[in-house]
């Protein structure tokens, strides 16, 4: 069995993260996942036990009779053992400049929000596709891509088109509240209104507050042009 120190398996799980973008979990359970003639790309997993020593232990392969933990990575801003620094990580300011432009303007959404929501998703990688069938630059679901009216999710025009209307109708329903309309958009609108607020999973609230520093960021750093208002406001948080 390959066993990886802490430090490495922290520069492993955030590889993994560039990889795929999905709403994480981490399952009970000793029969390890599979994904059976599935087109998708697999997740990178770590497992997680404790040794006859009783040392916590991470691995890529699953212990033999002992119980362990799944950890299966999701969007890139998701995982809490990132070493990223969100406060420093270079923004991309320029990619995809006219499509997230047009589509935050036609659906009244700040596009430094726009902008986070990428790149907490997908890293602004276009062809990003998540084990459960998420796909582009902003993780869209097939039933979510269906009701945006995106055709093709792997097209980056229709991606963020349906991505900002859905992202404009979560902020719609949180009355502009952009803590609970990211956390809608990572864990589902379900969830919040479960919760009554922001749910209680460690990836989601991670999640949450790296966008609201990568918005804070992208908002210095992008000159607005757009004169109205936007769904989304700053103060919310």
């Amino acid at each position: 069995m390959k066993v990886f120190p802490g430090v490495f398996v922290s520069g492993l799980l955030l590889l993994a993260a560039h990889a795929v973008a999905e709403n994480s979990a981490t399952l009970l359970t000793n029969v390890p996942a599979g994904q059976k003639g599935s087109s998708v790309q697999p997740s990178v997993k770590i497992f997680k036990y404790t040794n006859k020593h009783g040392v916590r232990t991470y691995s890529d392969r699953a212990p033999a009779g002992r119980k362990y933990e799944i950890f299966q990575l999701s969007c890139f801003a998701c995982n809490p053992k990132s070493k990223v620094n969100w406060q420093n990580i270079p923004l991309q300011l320029k990619a995809y400049r006219y499509e997230i432009d047009a589509a935050a303007k036609k659906y009244q959404v700040d596009p430094a929000l726009v902008r986070a929501v990428i790149h907490a998703e997908s890293a602004f990688k276009p062809g990003a596709r998540s084990k459960k069938g998420a796909l582009g630059l902003m993780q869209l679901m097939p039933d979510t891509a269906k009701d945006m009216g995106v055709v093709n999710a792997l097209s980056p025009e229709e991606n963020i088109h349906g991505g900002v209307r859905y992202l404009a109708w979560l902020l719609e329903e949180h009355r502009g509240n952009t803590l609970l309309a990211t956390a809608a958009y990572n864990a589902g609108p379900g969830a919040v209104k479960r919760h009554k607020g922001i749910p209680p999973y460690e990836e989601t609230q991670t999640y949450v507050k790296r966008v609201k520093i990568l918005h804070d960021r992208y908002n210095k750093a992008l000159t607005k042009t757009f004169s109205g208002s936007w769904v989304s406001q700053a103060e919310t948080y």
